[in-house]
């Protein structure tokens, strides 16, 4: 009797460890820990980022997203050549990286790395004197490539002995051939160097729309990251005027394409939430509700593998590429962070507009309610001046210009959490409003 006990309290501690363990996996919240300008930070972006470790834990951040690690000809990184040179980088320097890292994992956020792999800068001319002779950053011959590297429709540097482009071409650099064993191999070498020397946990994969799903995949699957995003940027279909068209099923459709080819964690950007979410609060929230009911976006489909962003340092910082309504963005987090799909914390937003109480309110309501990346969604208004959606029937918010919703109630048990401009969110607990309250 006594073993029979001992093994029924084993086998309840065991459940209720692998309970918790997929609640951790599933409640991602992912921060963007720089933006357009921050290579230009006095004493080095890394150094400055370290100091904010404790208020980025505090706001319910699971992974941060590090800038592209390694030289680059564009200070931003972006334009990447010697990719073990870390000491290079205009973030600050290896050493530096390294205890940033550190200082993360000690908080238990793990950290992605910006990966720019598409493309490549050469160090030296070749004897055509076209710029494709690459320099891996170490004294041995790793990532030393020729133009044989180079995909061979890229015939600006190439020599025409690789394969072709997998994906779209690259006008600023060239496309490397990731269909070449041997760049597969070293590049592969690299991502995990990046994981056991620096330690970094995973990848966002920059302009992935430059090769295959097929091309991600491998690398994904030589590299274990527990996590990756790509950037797959569709900026919605529109019509003649000018306006987003009413269906975005085909851009949505290309993000889950990819997830789907790519496997295992891999996630993308969902850049169609993101494009109707920022129509949406212009007064065109009825955006957010597609013909069967559901959200719009990729959440709407594949929720579990979409990153919802708000801007990010393309899109809005210094950029402004397909920016977000200044004066509405506290509605985007309201949305995003009671949403399903896994959320993206944008920097500028929450250091440098001092919506840092109110994002980390929002991210405090997701993970006291246990939302996550696949909580069940229930719209019930999507008006041109009002949202109001029930998430997991824990959480319900409000977003848009309108007060008075008519006949939309809001539960006798459930209590206003947090609010502000055009927003509001109530959570389900013993705080209780009045019974039949409306909206």
């Amino acid at each position: 009797m006594k073993h029979s006990s001992s093994s029924s309290l084993c086998l309840l501690f065991l459940l209720a460890l692998c309970s918790m363990a997929c609640d951790l996996v599933q409640a991602q919240v992912l921060f963007q820990g720089f933006n357009w300008e921050s290579w230009k930070t006095r004493g080095g972006w890394y150094n400055c980022l370290r100091v904010q470790v404790d208020d980025i834990a505090k706001a319910g951040v699971t992974h941060v997203w590090l800038p592209p690690p390694s030289h680059s000809v564009s200070p931003q990184g972006y334009m990447p050549g010697r990719l073990y040179d870390l000491d290079a980088s205009k973030y600050g320097t290896a050493a530096e990286l390294k205890a940033l890292v550190e200082a993360f994992h000690e908080r238990n956020i793990q950290c992605v790395a910006d990966i720019v792999i598409n493309h490549r800068c050469a160090d030296k001319k070749d004897a055509r004197g076209v710029y494709c002779v690459f320099e891996g950053g170490t004294p041995d011959g790793r990532l030393d490539w020729g133009p044989g590297m180079i995909c061979s429709d890229d015939t600006q540097y190439s020599d025409g002995t690789g394969h072709r482009d997998t994906g779209e071409g690259f006008a600023a650099a060239p496309d490397v051939d990731h269909l070449n064993a041997r760049v597969q191999r070293e590049l592969s070498e690299w991502l995990n160097w990046l994981k056991s020397d620096v330690g970094f946990d995973g990848w966002r994969l920059d302009f992935a729309k430059g090769y295959s799903a097929a091309v991600a995949r491998a690398y994904v699957e030589s590299t274990s990251p527990s996590f990756v995003v790509a950037e797959i940027w569709n900026s919605l279909s529109y019509n003649g005027d000018g306006k987003p068209a009413n269906n975005q099923d085909q851009c949505r459709q290309e993000l889950v394409n990819w997830a789907r080819a790519v496997g295992g964690p891999a996630m993308a950007f969902d850049f169609t939430t993101k494009g109707l979410l920022q129509a949406g609060v212009q007064g065109e929230l009825w955006r957010l509700r597609d013909g069967a009911g559901k959200a719009a976006g990729m959440i709407g489909w594949m929720p579990e593998k979409a990153v919802t962003f708000v801007d990010n340092h393309d899109t809005g910082s210094t950029q402004k590429l397909w920016p977000f309504p200044s004066d509405k963005v506290m509605q985007g987090y309201a949305y995003i962070l009671t949403h399903p799909g896994v959320p993206c914390i944008f920097y500028d937003h929450m250091f440098d507009w001092n919506l840092k109480q109110e994002i980390e309110t929002l991210s405090a309501i997701r993970a006291r309610n246990g939302i996550h990346a696949g909580s069940k969604l229930r719209i019930l208004v999507a008006d041109a001046d009002a949202y109001v959606a029930v998430v997991d029937e824990k959480v319900m918010v409000k977003i848009g210009t309108r007060y008075d919703l008519g006949n939309v109630l809001v539960p006798s048990d459930f209590h206003p959490a947090s609010h502000g401009k055009d927003y509001c969110v109530w959570e389900k607990g013993s705080l209780r409003v009045p019974a039949g309250r409306h909206l």
